[in-house]
């Protein structure tokens, strides 16, 4: 390929493609101060995402290509992060202090939806950016013993609206910080509804870049709420490989659709069992189911993680695999997957409403 131009050089850059977010260059950052002179290209990246564990990496792959595609030799490349707002549903305004929210859901319990929620906040935050998770299983709410925040009760300064619980750097609600622990939630559904939304927006979320939402499974009158009241800008479908399990997960993307939230990607949970003893990984649920719902759907599948009982002992102890372990294999599995959810989100249209204002049209008398 022929560069000589700073637009060819832009051009260049835009295209190739970053194997930690399995995404174009142009589709989930910016290039900033290019510079071509006497076949050196220097150049800032403004990443649309955090990744700082992959930075290497990233340099890497860009160098390589500079060198290997474009006959040019790479200077001075630099990276930077902004996590930019984007767009959500129609007619809803973003909650105060929230740049993006994520909804992860599944279509049946047992998939093991909330200790992923629970990793995958975890790795976006040692990444660099600033995560808060916020429990929506009003009636089951696992997040405060997945976290360590069991017996903590959020301030409130005003009477009004609450200080989020801090764990591991996340910001975290959850109906189980407002009730005792064994207090069963009898509620018909306007009261869960509500609940919800109380939850989300009387909370007083300090410059975050997500809100992860820990969503029951299924897609019943909470989901609904979800995608009428609450500024969604993506979902995750968290499915294990089994044939009931990716069923029901394939009502839970059709409902995200319908509801006009994009769904950035699957994840398949319980992939491979990892023997405790020998190191030896199994199908014990199946293989493939996730690959055949990414196919039909045509979204992008986000991860494969195990079936270990390390992560079963960790999120029960309050400290989850990703700062319990960071640097294991199950870690970086994790890792692997928020690079890709947030790369995903980060490829979504950009929400520039701010930039506006509020403008008010007024009838001339």
């Amino acid at each position: 390929m022929t560069v000589s131009t700073d637009s060819e050089a832009s051009k260049f850059l835009n295209s190739i493609k970053l194997s930690v977010a399995d995404q174009p260059l142009g589709k989930i950052a910016k290039v900033r101060d290019l510079a071509l002179k006497d076949g050196v290209l220097d150049a800032t990246i403004e990443l649309g995402f955090p990744c700082s564990r992959a930075h290497e990496t990233i340099l890497d792959e860009i160098q390589a290509a500079i060198r290997a595609e474009a006959d040019l030799e790479p200077g001075k490349i630099e990276l930077t992060m902004r996590i930019a707002r984007h767009a959500v549903q129609r007619n809803l305004q973003p909650i105060a202090g929230v740049k993006n929210i994520i909804a992860v859901a599944s279509g049946k319990g047992g998939v093991g939806k909330s200790t992923v929620s629970a990793n995958l906040a975890l790795a976006l935050s040692a990444e660099g950016a600033s995560v808060g998770v916020l429990d929506a299983d009003i009636y089951g709410p696992s997040q405060p013993q997945m976290l360590g925040t069991v017996g903590q009760v959020p301030d409130s300064k005003d009477g009004k609206t609450m200080m989020p619980l801090r764990a591991h750097g996340l910001q975290v609600m959850s109906m189980g910080a407002l009730i005792e622990a064994d207090q069963p939630m009898v509620w018909r559904g306007p009261m869960v509804t509500s609940a919800l939304s109380q939850l989300a927006t009387q909370t007083n979320w300090e410059d975050l870049d997500y809100l992860i939402v820990d969503m029951p499974p299924g897609t019943g009158d909470i989901q609904l709420t979800l995608s009428q009241q609450i500024p969604v800008a993506g979902s995750v479908i968290v499915t294990t490989p089994q044939n009931i399990a990716t069923l029901d997960a394939r009502k839970g993307l059709a409902m995200f659709r319908k509801v006009a939230i994009p769904v950035l990607g699957v994840i398949e949970n319980m992939a491979t069992h990892i023997c405790s003893n020998c190191g030896h990984e199994d199908d014990i649920f199946g293989a493939g189911g996730a690959n055949k719902i990414v196919d039909d759907f045509d979204v992008p599948l986000l991860g494969r993680l195990p079936l270990d009982g390390r992560i079963r002992e960790q999120t029960d102890s309050g400290t989850p695999t990703v700062v319990a372990e960071p640097e294991s294999g199950i870690a970086q599995a994790y890792r692997e997957a928020a690079w890709r959810l947030s790369a995903a989100l980060a490829a979504e249209r950009v929400d520039h409403s701010a930039k506006f204002g509020n403008i008010v049209v007024e009838e001339r008398k």
